[in-house]
């Protein structure tokens, strides 16, 4: 359970910086500000039910629906939702046959897709196959 703790904050803390660096926006003080319109914080409130719910994999599939390179809000709503995802207890991902490994491949995921390769590469680790 340390080590699951430790994960925990090692990720969320990547999140964070990449929000930080990207969009400035600090968790914990003004990510209530963080949607440039009601959209993205109905799709974002829309996700985390889903995930909830338990509907983990549903969600994160609808989310790369959405993916566009195009779109950084796109981009933001995916690193806010796996920072959701992540404080998740272990247990319950599980449950929901999802893992905090799966966060962090999904992280890699959206972050190379919209150009941040390097930097997710560097804050989260190079994907292990």
């Amino acid at each position: 359970m340390l080590t699951d703790d430790y994960a925990t904050r090692m990720t969320n803390s990547a999140v964070g910086t990449l929000l930080k660096l990207i969009f400035n926006i600090e968790l914990g003080k003004n990510e209530e500000n963080a949607w440039k319109d009601e959209t993205y914080l109905n799709l974002y409130h829309e996700l985390t039910k889903m995930i909830d719910d338990g509907d983990i994999n549903d969600a994160e599939n609808k989310l790369f629906d959405l993916l566009d390179p195009a779109n950084m809000e796109i981009f933001k709503l995916s690193l806010m939702f796996y920072y959701y995802m992540n404080d998740m207890d272990g247990d319950f991902l599980e449950k929901n046959d999802y893992t905090k490994l799966e966060i962090t491949d999904g992280l890699r995921h959206v972050s190379t897709l919209y150009g941040y390769e390097s930097m997710a590469g560097a804050l989260f680790g190079h994907a292990t196959e």
